[in-house]
């Protein structure tokens, strides 16, 4: 994959690893989008850097997805490159407690199920395009997991296993 030359879209791209990526992708020359669920991290990215295209999308939601993907369908008809880098992590502790199974947000929905359904709205774009990559950014937690968080750690080893596949 060419890392220059590219139209990028980045979920979770206002905080975190997701910033990150689109701060070098920036500077190598590509056309970055980043989506989020946070409208104030979103602004202070774009008051940052005026050149990234930002876009409010809870990726857990599937109207949301749709929509996401009917706007970058609309306005960056060039997309070939989707890093589906959302992703929230909880600590649970069940020997303590009785805990929501899933507290402060789905982390299966955000973390594994919203990569592969933005994966399966997007192939057949990505398809078209004469260069393509989808990245899942998953975790080390995937392969080595820790009990304080065993559904993050579950959702990492299935993307890993889904982006195998």
């Amino acid at each position: 994959m060419n890392t220059n030359n590219n139209t990028i879209l980045i979920t979770g791209g206002a905080t975190g690893i997701g910033l990150a990526l689109a701060e070098v992708l920036l500077r190598n020359g590509n056309q970055v989008i980043i989506c989020g669920r946070r409208q104030d991290k979103l602004i202070q990215v774009k008051e940052k850097y005026p050149q990234i295209h930002t876009r409010v999308c809870d990726v857990s939601n599937a109207s949301d997805q749709q929509t996401l993907f009917e706007w970058i369908l609309g306005e960056f008809p060039n997309l070939n490159v989707l890093i589906n880098n959302a992703g929230v992590q909880n600590q649970i502790d069940y020997t303590k407690s009785m805990p929501k199974v899933l507290p402060n947000g789905d982390e299966i929905a955000i973390n594994f199920m919203a990569p592969v359904q933005l994966c399966a709205l997007f192939i057949p774009h990505l398809m078209k395009q004469k260069e393509a990559a989808i990245i899942n950014v998953s975790s080390g937690l995937g392969f080595v997991p820790l009990a304080m968080m065993p559904v993050y750690c579950a959702t990492k080893a299935a993307l890993h296993s889904f982006t195998w596949s």
